[in-house]
Parts: structure tokens; sequence; C-alpha cells
């Protein structure tokens, strides 16, 4: 009856303040809810191991657009574009079927407690712990927005040609810092990146007709042959030479030229960020560290806007009538 109850209160909830996020925020409505995330990843990281890469990217691809609110988990439907197909999310994000598992499971556990937003937030530090990386308490009790936009994520979400001063520009938004997203970066530790992101590096760096200077004469040669010109452009390369063990290898690549995405490589070309990349090359412990601590405050980020814990991270949950007319919406307000 409890948890029915709990479920009950938590469909129809909307609020228009950010959340306050704390550690253990469901240790006595679900106390094994971590428990049950890092199991599921576990089976996921067995299964596919490039999964975990994916849905450790999906923290930023989230919090980004509007705050942690898992707005980029919701399909499309007839009244709404969301963000699985916003210009750098098609074809890239992956592995959506990993969140589902996860809450399937939570919801067998406690059914209508824990949200989509949270539980990207312990994916992504699972995906980080369970393939090497650091481990990091988190901050929970985010809602699950109403709506997602294809337009904002466009509008935000960065290229893969974005240089460092596009890059620090875009952090600066959030109040994150160069050292935050220099560590960030350090994400493209594990997983893969496609030919199409990287075509222009390869053959016409800034219009110029020719690759980017800035990429090492040998990896050059290794991108060329794995993307040649007539190449299927969702071809995947890996983002550093060792794709599924989170480690400050990223970091070393981008200090010998070997950076996959330009966006990577102008790190170490850039000035201003060039020596966080050098000193996390040389120090796996202080990116560790620093990484961590980006995460966290990444996750922090909120819109304030109206939310709900979802029963299925895909769709928002069904409106009686009386809800609409009681918090001032129509069906029109809400993806059908």
């Amino acid at each position: 009856m409890f948890t029915m109850m709990i479920f009950i209160i938590n469909t129809i909830l909307v609020t228009s303040s950010p959340s306050i996020l704390r550690p253990g925020f469901y240790s006595k409505t679900c106390p094994k809810a971590e428990t049950i995330v890092r199991d599921v990843m576990k089976k996921a990281l067995l299964k596919e191991p490039r999964s975990l890469a994916s849905v450790m990217r999906f923290q930023f691809h989230d919090c980004f657009v509007n705050g942690c609110d898992a707005s980029m988990l919701l399909d499309d439907t007839p009244t709404m574009l969301g963000e699985k197909l916003a210009l750098s999310n098609i074809n890239s994000l992956r592995s959506f079927e990993v969140v589902d598992k996860v809450k399937e499971a939570l919801e067998k556990a406690c059914p209508g407690v824990v949200s989509c937003a949270d539980i990207i937030i312990m994916a992504s530090r699972d995906a980080v712990a369970l393939t090497g990386g650091p481990d990091w308490e988190v901050k929970l009790g985010r809602l699950d927005s109403l709506t997602a936009s294809q337009e904002d994520s466009n509008n935000i979400m960065p290229s893969p040609r974005a240089n460092a001063t596009a890059l620090i520009t875009l952090f600066k938004k959030y109040n994150l810092s160069v050292k935050d997203l220099v560590a960030l970066s350090g994400s493209h530790s594990i997983g893969q990146g496609r030919c199409f992101s990287i075509m222009f590096r390869l053959y016409n760096q800034s219009g110029s007709g020719k690759p980017d200077p800035a990429i090492d004469p040998h990896f050059r040669a290794e991108l060329d042959k794995l993307c040649p010109l007539d190449v299927d452009q969702n071809k995947t390369g890996n983002l550093d030479a060792t794709p599924v063990i989170f480690d400050n290898q990223y970091f070393k690549d981008l200090v010998g030229g070997r950076g996959f995405l330009n966006s990577d490589q102008t790190l170490y070309t850039f000035p201003q960020t060039r020596g966080f990349v050098k000193l996390y090359s040389e120090d796996q412990k202080k990116f560790f560290e620093a990484f961590a601590e980006g995460m966290v405050k990444m996750g922090d980020l909120q819109s304030g806007r109206p939310g709900e814990v979802r029963k299925n991270c895909r769709v928002v949950n069904p409106r009686p009538a009386h809800f609409l007319i009681e918090n001032n919406l129509q069906d029109s307000d809400l993806p059908m």
C-alpha cells in the first residue's frame, strides 16, 4: 500500500522550482535503488562494453539542454519533436534500451519512485566506475520533464567541429570552468566516434581541402584507412587507444596528436586548455578527481520547470482531466 501511494503521489506531482538534490535521496523510499542500477549496468557491460560509454554520455546530452530532466529520453510524438533526432544526437546517441532495463528493474522494486533523470546520473557514474574510472557519491532527487525540445538541443549542443574557444564559452554559460571542460572531455576515454564526425578533419579542415595539420601523420594514415572518402560515414573508430578502459590515455593521445575528434584535439592546441591536458596526461589521479567533481557540478543543472516521475522513460505519464485543470494545463501542453 505504501509503495502504491508513493506511485500515485509521484505520478501527479509537478513543481515549478528546482528540486533539492542530496545523497541518499532514496534511502527510505527505494533503499536498493543504486544497487539495482549498478547491477543492470554490470549486465550491460558483459553484453556490450560499448553500451556503457554510450549511456555515460547521456548525462552531458541531457543536462546541457534545459537541465538534468531526462528530456532526451522522450520519444517523438505527433505534437512534439524530441531530442533524440537533434543534430548532435541522431545516429550518435545509442543504448537507450539499457536505461529501459534499469527503469524496468526499479519499477518492479519501487513503483513510481525513481526518476529517469536520476537513472541517467546513476548510470553515468556506474559506467565510469565499472570501466576502471573513479567512483563518486551522486546527489539525487530530480524530476522528469514533461516535454523535450529538438530545437533547444540543436541550438545548445556543440558540433564535433567545435574548437576549444567555443567549448569554453558554452561551458561558462553553465558555470563550468576550463578545468571542468577539459576533465569532462575525458569522457571520451571510452567509446567510439563516427567517421561522419571527422571527414572534414581528414579532407577539408577549415575549408582548406587538406587534413588537419595537428593530426600525427601516422595516426592520420590510420584514420584515412578507417574513413576513406567513400566510406559509410556511420562506421566507427575508437576515441582513444584504450576504448573500453576509463583511464588517462585520452589525454596522452591528445599530447601525441592522436585525438579522434577536432573538438578533442583543439584542447591541446589551444593555450587556454593545453595545461590541463598535459596535467591529466601525466597524473591520472588528478584527472579522476576533476572528472568526478565536474560530473557532480553538471548534475546540479536544473531548469525549474514542472516535472514528474515517469513510469516509462520514453513517454510522459497519462494525465487525468482534473490534473490538467488544477495545474492550468491543456492537452496541447504535453506530448501526446
